[in-house]
């Protein structure tokens, strides 16, 4: 990309001085009219501003009023990951609000992706600027989004992550690292040749799969066999985790480890419990609030890996902000530390 161009490239291809450009410019006498006329044909053939000319539509720019749309998965109901999001949420329209930002909230009532491109699209019908989204993995979500950045509406992720989706920006813990940390942990608890359960939400959800994968791969690594590393989905269901851990449990008698990759860590707890496996299998999950540091004191769960729920639901509106009037953003993702939490430092 060429330099811009400056006084002195006007008085260069017009063949007079800088102080004809600057008279001419600022609308000064002493200055023949075809001169005159000839400086302000150059002007406009190369696009000049002046310093001033870019100051004021900088400043327009950045001024212009904005509307931003949020879209929320349909899970979470009831659970601290959409109370803490929407906290998130809110503090952004509180810091946003002397900037002319309005935020609009929508949230899918299904995992259909067609529910989920429906919203988008009535997000799309209000004239957002830009997408906050936290939603599974589907192509046809990630075809909708990447087709309106193409057309204006930048999109940045949080939670979990839609590669394809052409986002500007994933805002989270980097979910590959916190499966592997678990893992990690994990083996330090039993041994090579027994079972360890994997219980996800739905591995279309990118933030489960990673989070599956990288446990899957490190406890490779330090000498688990995949055989002996169960997956199951649970669709982040109460009814249906204490089923998927009652029938691990039943048929397989060296289980020892369960990893929570998704939610309803209670109903996991429950079913151990009630097998009376409290002693012989060691839990580890994600998150943290009352329910999981009540579970951690009373040895049900071993480890938790907690996230910033409230950051993920403001830092995508500020940074969509920041992109959309300066063209600013990190270097890379927005990812927090990952930190381990056991019953002595909750």
């Amino acid at each position: 990309m060429g330099k811009k161009p400056t006084i002195q490239t006007i008085a260069d291809l017009a063949g007079v001085s800088r102080g004809t450009v600057d008279r001419v410019l600022n609308n000064r006498s002493y200055v023949k009219a075809e001169v005159r006329e000839r400086v302000l044909q150059i002007v406009r053939e190369i696009g000049y501003e002046s310093p001033r000319e870019v100051h004021l539509r900088e400043q327009e720019t950045s001024l212009r009023p904005l509307r931003l749309g949020v879209l929320l998965p349909n899970w979470g109901f009831g659970h601290q990951f959409l109370d803490e999001v929407r906290k998130g949420i809110s503090e952004a329209r509180d810091e946003l609000e002397d900037a002319k930002v309005e935020i609009i909230v929508k949230q899918c009532s299904t995992d259909l992706p067609e529910e989920a491109v429906n919203l988008l699209r009535e997000l799309r019908d209000l004239e957002v600027d830009g997408f906050s989204v936290c939603v599974f993995q589907d192509q046809s979500i990630e075809k909708e989004l990447l087709a309106m950045k193409e057309g204006g509406i930048p999109c940045v992720t949080f939670n979990t992550d839609l590669p394809g989706s052409g986002r500007i920006l994933f805002v989270g813990e980097d979910i590959r690292k916190s499966g592997r940390l678990a893992a990690q942990m994990m083996s330090k608890c039993i041994r090579p040749g027994e079972q360890v359960l994997v219980a996800l939400g739905n591995r279309k959800f990118e933030g489960h799969r990673m989070r599956m994968l990288g446990f899957r791969d490190r406890m490779k690594e330090l000498g688990f066999p995949e055989e002996n590393i169960l997956i199951e989905e649970t669709f982040n269901d109460y009814s249906t985790t204490l089923h998927v851990v009652s029938e691990a449990i039943r048929l397989h008698p060296d289980l020892r480890g369960i990893y929570m990759a998704n939610l309803s860590v209670t109903a996991c707890a429950e079913v151990v419990r009630a097998y009376g496996m409290t002693d012989k299998i060691h839990v580890i999950c994600h998150d943290i609030n009352d329910g999981i540091k009540h579970l951690m004191k009373t040895g049900m769960i071993d480890y938790t890996i907690p996230q910033d729920f409230v950051r993920q639901g403001r830092e995508p509106l500020l940074w969509l902000t920041s992109y959309l009037r300066k063209k600013k953003l990190p270097d890379s993702g927005v990812f927090a530390g990952l930190q381990i939490l056991c019953c002595e430092n909750i």
